[in-house]
């Protein structure tokens, strides 16, 4: 069995750490306008700004999480959030829209934090607070988003939009501190020194940056374009191969036979649905609360004010992640998946049918927020139970990947649809908003309603109640 020593500030510091996953992740959305104006460059180039950062998280984090099964958890964790706060300073100071793009590329490795703080929760936290230690984790990043959202819109109203990036290097540089302080030192004794699979990182990442890139800028490319076309093919090409050369190694970057085990398969499947549906959620109901208000949908908002429509959604993920906690001995927590998918559907289904006010946008983010809540705290708990530990955080890693490539398909979804209904100006229409809405609410519901269907039909209820793996 594994020995650890109790540590009351571990479990705070790493959720400090996954915390500066949410700020950095802040730095985006709400601040492309800002990039276009200061750069001197259209909308759709200051949306790179996105995309980069989007690419490099989706290749890192697969890595990151693989080597977080290794011995050095810690001098990872410091590496990475370094190169964060290089790339946030690079981007604070950038004097040209390249030197920018590469701050916000480095940034990109906030991505793949939440599973190296995992895979040191799982070694260090005592068993009995384990699994409520994972859920925080996980659900600390959707929790903070909604506090990052107002916090940038915030500071980029008030000053300009470099203000915002020297706040996330500051609250990287804190990070590092408390990382440095608090977590163990030294090697994880327990933990294998394994070969890297340097083949598999290479496919994975031509493959999965092909993919993205693909989806990102379909919508604006043209879906039949050559560029488009060469980019899907060429991705199904590499990844099938990646898949094939993976399934060969003793020890691959993702051990793709855990990832057919029930619960993994169960968590993954929903990754990709729920990062859609809460990205359009979130992405349009934020175009929705700066539109003008003769769009006839428009709430009129400075970025000053913006922000806050996501802020609900951090007190609703908060809120149902100590639920979460609670429920989870009772009923065991697979069930929190459905639940949460449900909870998910009808706040996509409000967003759909109630959208004209404000009070109305943040009753749904907060809806949003509980369904998030129960179903992100629930993910990699059902992952950490099917899982060997020294598999844990190659399989949170690829969780969190999904959830990206599912982010992806949100944005590219809610972009064709919008510009497929576009008004005389290009501008989005009331029309476009509730199209966009309505497929959000259907995926959730869809998803929900498989969930269920998937629980009612397994064998034993003993299934809920399964207890954590530990290895010894």
């Amino acid at each position: 069995m594994k020995t650890v020593t109790p540590n009351k500030a571990l479990l705070p510091a790493l959720v400090f750490a996954a915390l500066a996953t949410a700020i950095v992740s802040s730095l985006g959305m709400l601040l492309v306008p800002s990039i276009s104006e200061q750069f001197n460059v259209d909308i759709a180039t200051a949306q790179w700004m996105l995309t980069v950062n989007l690419l490099a998280g989706a290749v890192a984090t697969p890595i990151l999480g693989r080597l977080s099964d290794g011995p050095h958890k810690k001098r990872l964790l410091l590496v990475s959030l370094s190169i964060m706060f290089i790339g946030s300073v690079l981007a604070a100071a950038a004097p040209n829209f390249p030197l920018f793009l590469t701050g916000r590329a480095l940034q990109g490795l906030s991505y793949g934090l939440v599973p190296i703080t995992i895979s040191i929760a799982r070694r260090y936290v005592e068993q009995s607070k384990m699994q409520p230690a994972i859920s925080s984790l996980s659900v600390t990043v959707s929790s903070g988003i909604g506090i990052g959202y107002p916090l940038t819109g915030i500071i980029a109203g008030l000053f300009d939009y470099s203000f915002a990036f020297w706040f996330g290097a500051a609250f990287v540089l804190a990070t590092i501190i408390v990382v440095w302080r608090v977590v163990p030192a030294g090697p994880d004794t327990q933990a294998a020194s394994l070969p890297f699979d340097y083949l598999g990182t290479t496919l994975l990442t031509f493959g999965l940056g092909s993919l993205l890139l693909a989806i990102s800028e379909g919508p604006k490319w043209g879906w039949g374009s050559l560029p488009i076309l060469v980019l899907l093919v060429f991705a199904v090409v590499i990844l099938t191969v990646w898949v094939l050369v993976e399934n060969k190694l003793d020890h691959p970057l993702i051990n793709l036979r855990t990832l057919k085990q029930g619960d993994v398969l169960l968590a993954n499947i929903s990754a990709i649905a729920l990062g859609a549906a809460l990205y359009i959620g979130m992405s349009v109901s934020s175009l929705v609360a700066q539109a003008e208000e003769s769009t006839g949908y428009g709430l009129s908002l400075p970025v000053l004010w913006a922000g806050f429509v996501i802020f609900p959604l951090s007190v609703g993920s908060f809120t149902a992640n100590r639920m979460v906690r609670i429920l989870a001995k009772k009923v065991g927590i697979q069930i929190m998946l459905p639940i949460g998918a449900i909870i998910m559907s009808l706040a996509g289904t409000l967003l759909w049918l109630l959208h004209s006010a404000l009070w109305e946008i943040l009753l749904s983010m907060l809806v949003f927020g509980l369904g998030m809540g129960a179903s992100y705290a629930a993910m990699p708990a059902l992952i950490a139970r099917s899982v060997a530990t020294q598999e844990l955080g190659s399989s949170v890693s690829f969780n969190q990947v999904l959830r990206t490539v599912g982010s992806s398909f949100g944005t590219a979804i809610s972009a064709a649809i919008i510009a497929t209904h576009a008004g005389l100006n290009g501008e989005a229409t009331a029309t476009g908003i509730n199209m966009t809405f309505m497929l959000g609410a259907l995926l959730c519901i869809a998803l929900g309603a498989a969930l269920l269907i998937h629980t009612a039909l397994r064998s034993s209820p003993r299934t809920y109640s399964a207890p954590l793996r530990v290895d010894s």
